[in-house]
């Protein structure tokens, strides 16, 4: 089973959906996924957070410097699914303001769908 996986919804958006603890092992991974879907010019991501029980700082950075990335291209990171200590820890560093978060795929992928309207 894969911990990182993606796939292509409509309105070039990529759903990318991590698995497990967000740290030194997982990050890199993470981070040459993100990378590669913004080299070959994608910018509107949703991340899928809700098998992630933990986050580190690098894990973070990961998140943040594709987000900025992506901005800088006129899209956006969105993420949903946090779990509650996950979510904690996005409020405390003041991730939850930078972030878009959203209880569901569904709810962040109407989001897109409005935007693209």
């Amino acid at each position: 089973m894969m911990d990182i996986w993606h796939e292509e919804l409509p309105g070039d958006v990529q759903l990318v959906g991590v698995r497990g603890r967000l740290d030194q092992n997982l990050t890199p991974e993470l981070d040459a996924e993100l990378d590669a879907l913004l080299e070959e010019g994608y910018q509107r991501f949703i991340v899928d957070m809700s098998e992630v029980s933990y986050i580190n700082s690098g894990g973070l950075r990961c998140l943040v410097t594709a987000w900025r990335k992506a901005k800088k291209e006129g899209g956006n990171v969105y993420l949903f699914g946090l779990q509650p200590r996950v979510h904690q820890v996005f409020s405390m560093v003041g991730f939850d303001k930078v972030f878009e978060l959203y209880p569901t795929q569904q709810a962040a992928q109407a989001e897109w769908q409005q935007g693209v309207s």
